[in-house]
């Protein structure tokens, strides 16, 4: 496995961001652009503990995927308060994702603008993560397979990416988003997973204000080295092959995979574990 540095900007005009990585579907850190956001200065873990300390927020580990658990299913629950209390005191491996900024804490839309880089954000899907030191999300590919701008607020964050095209690589578990949950991504066991030698992929360290571009489709692991917080904004896929994607895993796929962990319940998820590994072997002739 190569992982070559993602490139990284100072700041970028809309014509250069689509020219040299929207269109090629290119990964880019772009270092600076929020200093003018209020948020820059404002958003820190005390702050949103001040903004939002007794909402009740979702927690999520790196726990296997478990037959019982539902699509998304958080793992435990406690006060946005009592979770910052733990980030500072001690490392966890409890994170928050997708946590809708409009819903749950609608005054945080007044902190940050929506960037003009020439093509149409989600605005209604603002997005929160949290994380604690050496926390970090499986392998993954989002669900609506979706061009996302990462602004990263506090602490250092670790990114690895993979262009849809690695897949193949990657040992995807089927009828899921995730990727075999038990490698080690940032030190494969090759003798175990040696497709892994042949994948391609991208890294970058994250700090607070920079902004990572993930492009559409793209699989992506994120590790937090110290405790923090990013937001992503979002853009519909342009490919018209990720958008039927997209529509799939949303309105099939997803419903297709909860439905057999109810009749099949661990068996399913143990066959799908399996298949991961036969599917990539027998494709790439690996025996």
């Amino acid at each position: 496995m190569i992982l070559q540095d993602i490139p990284r900007i100072k700041t970028i005009t809309k014509e250069e961001f689509k020219k040299n990585y929207f269109k090629p579907q290119k990964p880019v850190v772009i270092e600076n652009g929020i200093e003018d956001w209020p948020a820059y200065s404002k958003w820190n873990l005390e702050y949103m503990a001040q903004v939002a300390g007794d909402k009740e927020v979702p927690l999520y580990d790196d726990r296997p995927v478990d037959y019982k658990d539902g699509f998304n299913e958080p793992h435990a629950t406690m006060t946005m308060r009592e979770y910052v209390d733990l980030l500072k005191r001690e490392p966890t491996k409890y994170r928050i994702f997708l946590w809708n900024i409009l819903k749950e804490i609608p005054q945080l839309k007044n902190d940050f603008s929506y960037p003009d880089f020439g093509i149409q954000l989600m605005k209604r899907l603002p997005m929160l993560f949290f994380g604690g030191s050496d926390s970090y999300t499986f392998m993954h590919i989002d669900i609506d397979l979706a061009n996302i701008f990462h602004f990263h607020f506090e602490g250092k964050k670790q990114a690895i990416l993979f262009d849809p095209e690695q897949t193949k690589y990657l040992y995807k578990v089927p009828y899921s988003l995730i990727t075999r949950e038990d490698i080690n991504i940032e030190n494969p066991d090759y003798t175990k997973w040696p497709a892994l030698k042949k994948a391609r992929g991208w890294k970058a360290n994250l700090e607070h204000g920079n902004m990572l571009y993930i492009p559409e489709g793209y699989w992506h692991y994120m590790k937090y080295i110290t405790p923090g917080f990013s937001m992503s904004l979002r853009a519909i896929a342009r490919n018209p092959k990720n958008l039927s994607k997209a529509i799939y895993n949303v309105f099939v796929m997803r419903h297709y995979d909860n439905l057999m962990r109810r009749i099949k319940g661990q068996a399913w998820i143990d066959s799908k574990n399996e298949r991961a590994i036969t599917n990539t072997h027998r494709a790439l002739g690996i025996t």
